[in-house]
């Protein structure tokens, strides 16, 4: 299966690289599935039904989201109507939704996606992730009802996510980090057979502050006071991501690419 990850997208700059780009993209690569990280995509802020709606229609099958998954009101119903966005299975008891899912994958084949948030340096204290993603692994082994397994990890440590990966490997098709907005060049397929990266990357405009335009981060960094909120950069986005291709027969990972395309990083796609 050649499946796609895309890293969160920020504000319209990341929607409109979503929107402009994903489909030719998806037949260019011969890409059977397809999984945004969309949790910044409404102001930096969040997912809004009809920015989601909009990242579905341009080709994404699932959509994830992350520790501002409910930052949009609205999303607290939505989530509950589309099946197709995955909230982090260890956000709260009480979150509407799901944080895992089978998913069709084309012939036949079925792949669940799961998300889960960190706890190293976050600002809430959320439950273990590494007990959350062990009892979806247990129910759904790979190779079994699932031909391939993506677990997102939403965190700030790369320790974090590089425990994740190991907790996962052999046990998950791959495991890719989101959250810190900047791709890690540790692209690899681990011992077991995992894919790995600690970060996809952000889908937004690098000329920027983590996605946000440049002025009021670097007021805050020199000055230490705020004056305003932040706001996503405009400029030209760059897709940034991960593709792996993974075997039917066993769900492991064959190949593993990072993605950067368009805007001002240097391009990287996956093998011809």
């Amino acid at each position: 299966m050649r499946i796609l990850f895309l890293g969160d997208v920020v504000g319209r700059a990341g929607r409109n690289a979503i929107t402009e780009r994903l489909k030719a993209l998806r037949e260019a690569w011969r890409l059977d599935f397809v999984v945004v990280n969309g949790e910044n995509a409404t102001s930096g802020a969040g997912l809004s039904p009809d920015h989601a709606k909009g990242i579905l229609d341009a080709g994404a099958d699932c959509i994830t989201l992350g520790d501002h998954s409910f930052d949009q009101r609205d999303m607290l119903t939505y989530i509950e109507k589309e099946p197709r966005i995955i909230r982090p299975l260890n956000f709260s008891k009480a979150a509407p939704g799901s944080g895992a899912r089978l998913f069709d994958g084309g012939r036949g084949r079925k792949i669940l996606v799961t998300q889960v948030l960190g706890q190293v340096f976050m600002k809430r204290a959320f439950d273990d992730p590494f007990s959350a993603v062990e009892t979806v692994l247990k129910k759904y082994p790979l190779g079994g009802q699932a031909q391939a397994i993506l677990v997102d990890m939403h965190c700030e440590a790369t320790s974090e996510k590089m425990g994740m990966g190991h907790w996962c490997d052999g046990r998950a098709s791959m495991v890719v980090g989101t959250h810190t907005h900047i791709p890690t060049g540790d692209a690899q397929i681990l011992d077991g057979g995992t894919a790995f990266q600690a970060d996809a990357g952000m889908c937004g405009d690098y000329n920027s502050v983590i996605g946000m335009d440049k002025g009021e981060p670097m007021r805050r960094f020199v000055t230490g006071m705020g004056k305003g909120r932040f706001t996503p950069a405009a400029g030209e986005a760059t897709l940034s991501g991960l593709f792996v291709e993974t075997d039917d027969q066993t769900g492991k990972a064959k190949t593993v690419s990072m993605i950067r395309e368009g805007g001002r990083l240097q391009p990287s796609s996956p093998p011809s």
